[in-house]
């Protein structure tokens, strides 16, 4: 196997892209596992709204959850998207993730009301999901504009849902970030069309 994904097979990309999600998801149920049996002492470092220690909790917050049914609710859907994502390269992957957290998370920071705490990987979900419905759009290729028509049709419904303010505790404002944040993603690192011969 090459030392760069670049130049892997697909049988390569697919083995290291489930090997990583797999890997993924098992670690927030690990996460999970060591808040629970702390007295959820964990779920303090997430994103503190509009407070300087907050900032902290950007990079972490994805990782942690609010008990099993929400890591449960997440991983799922991390795993699927992430999977199919991560298809496209493992370096690539990993710097779309990368942004979607940053970006997701600064929205979060601002924008979240006052003295709240925010955490779950369903704004890097969220970012997912946008990432793959757009960019098969942006890259022109007919394989990816397929895989994110289907993405939509499974889960746009819940998608459209989640970015509405409708449940105060859920974060909509997690989602929204998360969304948009992948589709910008999705033009940051967009590869170039196929030439047409």
């Amino acid at each position: 196997m090459s030392t760069t994904d670049q130049n892997w097979t697909p049988a390569d990309r697919a083995k290291a892209a489930a090997g990583l999600m797999l890997g993924w998801v098992a670690l927030l149920w690990v996460i999970e596992a060591v808040d629970y049996a702390t007295g959820h002492a964990l779920d303090s470092y997430g994103i503190a709204a509009r407070e300087a220690d907050g900032l902290t909790g950007i990079p972490l917050a994805p990782f942690l959850h609010f008990g099993f049914d929400h890591v449960a609710a997440n991983g799922t859907p991390l795993l699927v998207l992430g999977f199919i994502a991560a298809l496209g390269g493992i370096r690539r992957f990993l710097a779309v993730c990368a942004v979607i957290i940053a970006a997701d998370g600064l929205g979060v920071w601002l924008l979240s009301p006052s003295d709240s705490i925010t955490i779950g990987a369903s704004g890097l979900v969220f970012g997912l999901f946008g990432y793959l419905v757009v960019r098969g759009f942006v890259e022109r290729r007919v394989l990816g504009v397929a895989v994110g028509v289907a993405i939509a049709a499974v889960w746009g419904g819940t998608v459209f849902l989640g970015i509405l303010p409708t449940d105060s505790g859920i974060s909509w404002q997690a989602h929204l970030f998360g969304l948009a944040a992948g589709a910008a993603a999705a033009f940051c690192f967009r590869r170039p069309a196929p030439a047409l011969s």
